[in-house]
């Protein structure tokens, strides 16, 4: 780690008090601690509110809480950039318990830089827990500072600050790091500390993420998580947020004022016992996480390839899950919330770094984890891991989304190598694929906010615009190869052979994300989604059962990346029944209401139907939002083709039923393209009955009423909505 320019006593005597607030410490009760907090950076003023039992019955908590107070703050006219955007971060009734893994979780909500609507991202580490012992279900940002400023919130005393911060590295290592010692009394105290931050390029791109950190006793070093998705840590820097830090010292387990302790510990034997028992023959998620996958995906054609032009590569073996295993530290706790013995936050200690301003230094990598093993690997073309770990630091530290940085890298490679950029273009960069050293410098170019990697940094859907217009290239091409949906690049999986996969993506509310649904291997491998019908269904269940985690501040992990003895043998494995059944448990135990799986499905159906309407809200109108670019369905050029073609042959000829025999390569993709994209459309049919939203992909009155949500001002959206449909 680089050491600061400044000593830590010199940066905190620049920091000068803009505000302060005190409040009065409570403890939490059934999981709630019953208040928000409102902060208006134009004025620095603060505001506690009030958690209604009807925002509770409504929108449960986390996710739903930062929907409901995000609609609240903001009109359909106002934009990322707008001051009246806000930045919530929300906790969840079951978040901070410790006697079940993956209980530590934050969802951010804002309007999106990328997406130009309402998104979502979780993020692990301490900072959600934190927010909720130090007294606030939510705390939701708005305005903009002068200058850059520091949230710090003292849940030991009550009282919250807003500093200047002049100093400080704005990088995340460095400057978790930094606050860690700053406002730490001591060594043993910087357990109590999380800091949310996010790095220099996410001042200049529209994809940049946030930050949480929790401090390593082991290690004594700062690790760190990520909200992703969407853009939210440019949403952060606009509002010259350079942290938010958030102080509790007196941890422990029994702080959640829950109802029932020994239903929740109930659970949490059970799972634990399954996680010692089974771990280490299932995904071995202790010993490499979710880089387990890699060689799987790869097997199975799936581990998207050169921008998701293919789906393996003879290489693979240099980035698969052995490599990742040796490289990281084994033997130590890598949970990311106190009690989580999933322990998959994995890392490399001592990595020496080679380019940008950090070389010659030795670093803490977090990762990789599956999407930036895939991502900065194979997508790219790179499988150099030296490089691909270099990419993951500088990432993380600079503030930017993994997913969306592989995506818009290997579609700019693309283009490179089709001729539609030239070392013009991209300022002598020479962006084929496999230059793992071009793209680093892509990211450096972003954290400097110079040349083409700020392009890049625009994301996938704005570089088709640009290209289009700029250099001349066919719109129809661009939009064929361009890996986003609503604006949101896509997650690193190959989708071409599943129907089911395709629709997960495409009907994915904020953007292409594998959170909502992740059916490749139900509908694929083992072909248990034949019909339109089992399709939907599918579409239905696990999209609202996932929205749950984020409404309670959970994991997903822990729920089916270990599985109970004899899993595979129930009715529905991929569910894994049991595990729902311990999460009844553990909202019982939390809350004190009795709760059965239905009711768990319900609160989740009522906040991802709201949120879809604040889609809509925003401007989301119709069907044509809902559809995935070609690639994601089939080959978009004859080497695709040809590269698989025994299986579209084939594919031609018993699915479809036309003789290949005498066709070219560009006819033959012509009659599958015609085919895939007609059913494509019969499964938007079939997901928007079972959702009960009409043809052109809008809420009904009627379902809205049936989930209890049709609140007037939902309703009026509705109406509008189908007035311009």
């Amino acid at each position: 780690m680089v050491a600061p320019a400044k000593s830590i006593k010199e940066m905190k005597a620049a920091h000068r008090l803009l505000a302060e607030y005190d409040y009065e410490l409570r403890p939490v009760e059934r999981g709630y601690a019953n208040r928000t907090l409102y902060i208006n950076l134009d004025d620095n003023t603060f505001e506690e509110r009030p958690v209604t039992q009807q925002m509770k019955n409504l929108f449960t908590g986390g996710r739903g809480f930062g929907l409901k107070l995000l609609w609240d703050a903001v009109d359909p006219d106002t934009t990322w950039d707008d001051a009246q955007n806000e930045l919530v971060i929300a906790n969840g009734p079951i978040c901070g318990i410790t006697s079940y893994p993956g209980s530590g979780k934050a969802t951010v909500v804002t309007l999106s830089p990328l997406t130009h609507n309402v998104i979502d991202s979780n993020v692990g580490g301490y900072f959600a827990p934190f927010l909720k012992f130090s007294g606030f279900d939510a705390l939701e940002i708005q305005g903009k500072a002068a200058e850059d400023v520091i949230i710090f919130m003292d849940g030991d005393t009550g009282k919250i600050t807003i500093e200047t911060a002049p100093l400080e590295d704005v990088d995340s290592h460095l400057l978790g790091n930094v606050l860690t010692d700053m406002y730490a009394d001591d060594e043993r105290a910087k357990r109590g500390i999380s800091v949310m931050s996010a790095g220099q390029a996410a001042e200049h791109i529209r994809y940049a993420l946030i930050n949480a950190s929790w401090y390593d006793v082991r290690r004594k070093e700062i690790r760190l998580k990520q909200a992703g998705r969407g853009g939210a840590g440019r949403v952060f820097r606009d509002k010259k947020i350079k942290a938010l830090v958030v102080r509790f010292s007196n941890m422990r387990g029994d702080l959640n004022g829950v109802a029932d302790m020994d239903l929740i510990r109930k659970a949490g034997r059970r799972i634990n016992k399954e996680i010692t028992d089974f771990d280490d023959e299932q995904n071995q998620m202790r010993k490499v996480g979710t880089a387990n996958i890699v060689e799987i995906m790869d097997h199975f054609d799936l581990l998207p390839t050169y921008n998701f032009r293919y789906g393996s590569h003879p290489d693979t073996h240099k980035i698969d899950s052995s490599v990742w295993k040796a490289q990281f530290t084994q033997g130590l706790p890598d949970g990311c919330w106190l009690g989580c013995t999933m322990s998959c936050s994995h890392g490399v200690d001592g990595f020496p770094v080679q380019t940008g301003p950090y070389a010659g230094t030795n670093v803490l990598v977090d990762g990789p984890e599956y999407e930036n093993a895939a991502g900065l690997g194979a997508n790219i073309g790179n499988f150099d891991p030296q490089v691909l770990l270099e990419l993951n630091f500088y990432c993380d530290t600079y503030g930017v989304d993994t997913i969306s940085f592989a995506n818009s890298a290997a579609f700019a490679m693309e283009c490179y190598e089709e001729g539609i950029l030239t070392t013009e273009h991209t300022g002598g960069l020479e962006l084929n694929f496999g230059n793992g050293l071009a793209a680093l410098e892509l990211l450096h170019q972003m954290a400097r906010g110079e040349g083409f990697g700020v392009i890049v940094g625009q994301g996938v859907r704005y570089m088709k615009g640009y290209f289009a217009d700029q250099f001349g290239a066919d719109p129809g091409f661009l939009h064929d190869i361009g890996m986003e949906i609503k604006g949101m690049e896509i997650s690193e999986y190959g989708t071409k052979e599943s129907l089911a996969q395709q629709g997960g993506f495409g009907l994915a509310t904020k953007g292409a994300q594998h959170d909502e649904a992740w059916l490749i291997f139900m509908d694929q491998v083992h072909n248990l989604l034949p019909t339109f019908e089992d399709k939907a269904e599918a579409l239905h269940y696990f999209p609202m059962w996932r929205t749950w985690f984020s409404l309670h501040g959970l994991c997903k992990l822990p729920w089916n990346d270990i599985t109970p003895a004899g899993n595979k043998d129930t009715a529905e494995p991929a569910k894994v029944e049991e595990h729902v059944e311990n999460y009844t448990w553990i909202h019982e135990g939390v809350t004190g209401i009795p709760t059965t799986a239905q009711d768990l499905l319900d609160q989740s159906e009522r906040v991802y139907n709201f949120q879809k309407v604040f889609a809509v809200r925003m401007g989301r109108v119709g069907r044509q939002h809902d559809y995935p670019p070609y690639r994601a369905m089939g080959p978009v050029t004859v080497a695709e083709y040809e590269s698989r073609l025994e299986r579209y042959d084939n594919q031609l000829c018993e699915v479809i039923g036309v003789d290949p025999e005498n066709l070219s390569t560009e006819e033959k993709m012509a009659h599958l393209r015609q085919y895939r994209e007609e059913q494509y459309e019969g499964l938007l049919d079939a997901v928007y009955r079972r959702r009960g939203w009409d043809e052109n992909s809008i809420p009904t009155v009627e379902k809205m009423r049936e989930l209890g949500i049709d609140l007037p001002e939902v309703v009026e959206v509705i109406g509008w909505a189908k007035g311009q449909a």
